[in-house]
């Protein structure tokens, strides 16, 4: 199943998808909703983020083909972690599915993609063992962890090189009933395959980074776990190129880039 959050005319609402139809649902998919007899064209609608989580995790290095290429880009000599971390993304950065990432005037870039994986958190819990880790997840959707590289390297907390306004474009839809550990995942520049890589060469499961979260902090519905990317994030993003996310039974992620004017 797929979920998608949705609005017309001013209202708000979740909804089930299928095909390029949605079938409207009354309540929250994060607590209780039923079925409505409203179904409307997906065309009709604007496709918005798919949740508003209260907690938004991301796994830190992820994929060793990642790294790789990072410290070949840099000159670097980054080892792959030896334990899973942690970190923290910006809500005020999220951005849907057909909306523009927007590059900051003052950017000196490069800007690039990181298309991910993301758990989305469907019920409270705590201290998840990893065998049960997956248990309170609703389903999985996309990202991509837009980074501006410069600032990376100067601001220690990554304010900036990571939570741009924009900058974590979300969706398109949840898809229910699918393993996280074996998905291809892959990235389009203008139409152009930039990437693609399969979630069986994370480092640290989709299971472990939940289980380990859970130890130490509740979890809650509408949390999502943004679960790394792998490879290349070249070529470099600029205005007006197109930049898509896609997973086959999830969707596509597909954000127009432009830069902000001074």
């Amino acid at each position: 199943m797929k979920f998608g959050r949705f609005e017309q005319q001013g209202r708000i609402f979740y909804g089930t998808v299928e095909g390029g139809e949605v079938s409207e649902l009354e309540g929250s998919i994060l607590g209780s909703y039923r079925a409505t007899p409203r179904k409307h064209a997906l065309a009709s609608l604007k496709t918005l983020v798919p949740c508003l989580p209260p907690n938004f995790y991301c796994a830190g290095l992820n994929y060793a083909a990642h790294i790789e290429w990072a410290n070949r880009r840099t000159g670097g000599n980054r080892k792959p972690p030896e334990k899973a971390d942690i970190g923290y993304r910006s809500a005020n950065a999220l951005a849907a599915t057909g909306e523009a990432i927007v590059i900051p005037a003052d950017s000196p870039g490069p800007v690039q993609f990181e298309g991910e994986l993301v758990a989305v958190i469907g019920k409270i819990a705590r201290n998840l063992s990893e065998k049960d880790a997956l248990s309170c997840v609703l389903g999985y959707t996309l990202g991509n962890d837009v980074s501006e590289r410069t600032w990376q390297k100067q601001d220690r907390t990554l304010w900036r090189a990571k939570n741009c306004d924009t900058f974590k474009p979300m969706g398109p839809f949840i898809a229910t009933g699918i393993d996280p550990m074996k998905l291809t995942i892959t990235i389009k520049v203008n139409g152009a395959t930039a990437a693609e890589y399969g979630t069986e060469k994370m480092l640290f499961s989709a299971q472990h980074y939940i289980a380990q979260i859970s130890r130490y902090m509740t979890l809650q519905p509408g949390d999502v776990v943004w679960l790394g990317t792998d490879g290349a994030t070249e070529p470099d993003l600029k205005d007006g190129d197109t930049v898509e996310v896609i997973q086959k039974d999830i969707g596509t992620l597909r954000n127009p880039v432009k830069r902000a004017k001074a």
